[in-house]
């Protein structure tokens, strides 16, 4: 499992200069988060900061931040399911933005995505607290067992 881990930080961490863009974390430290994938608990951020070799010059630092949850589930539904050993990361997937967005062409608003595999399934190694996940159980009654539906992420399947 480490050298998957380890595998993958590398990984992450040599493909890590295709981010370009990002928002400022704090305006103090002008840090910029390019990623913040809570479903793959990875967070991606940037910083100008003074070169070693000339102070006068600043060169752009990122930083990739990885958290491995320790007892992930292969599926995260089933609380019986094998515990997942292998975590990937591309930053393809973790950059993508499926969001539409409008955009302005020849005086005309036209809506686009900024990803061409928003149709795939997105692997998530823990709940995504934006998304609802239930299960199914099986519940004892009054003598007879009935498969019931509960929910994992109750606060994002009941808005009130």
């Amino acid at each position: 499992m480490k050298s998957s881990l380890l595998l993958c930080a590398a990984l992450a961490f040599s493909v890590g200069f295709v981010l370009v863009a990002g928002y400022p974390l704090d305006p103090e430290d002008e840090e910029y988060v390019l990623v913040n994938n809570k479903c793959q608990c990875v967070t991606v951020t940037s910083r100008f900061v003074p070169s070693k070799e000339n102070p006068d010059e600043e060169i752009l630092e990122r930083n990739i931040r990885i958290l491995v949850p320790l007892r992930a589930r292969e599926n995260i539904s089933d609380p019986l399911s094998p515990l997942r050993t292998t975590f990937v990361y591309r930053m393809t997937e973790l950059c993508k933005k499926c969001d539409p967005v409008e955009i302005e062409l020849g005086g005309e608003i036209y809506q686009a995505q900024q990803s061409n595999s928003c149709d795939e399934p997105e692997t998530c190694y823990t709940y995504n607290r934006d998304k609802c996940y239930t299960t199914t159980f099986p519940f004892l009654y009054n003598g007879q067992i009935k498969n019931v539906q509960a929910s994992l992420t109750p606060e994002s399947c009941y808005t009130d």
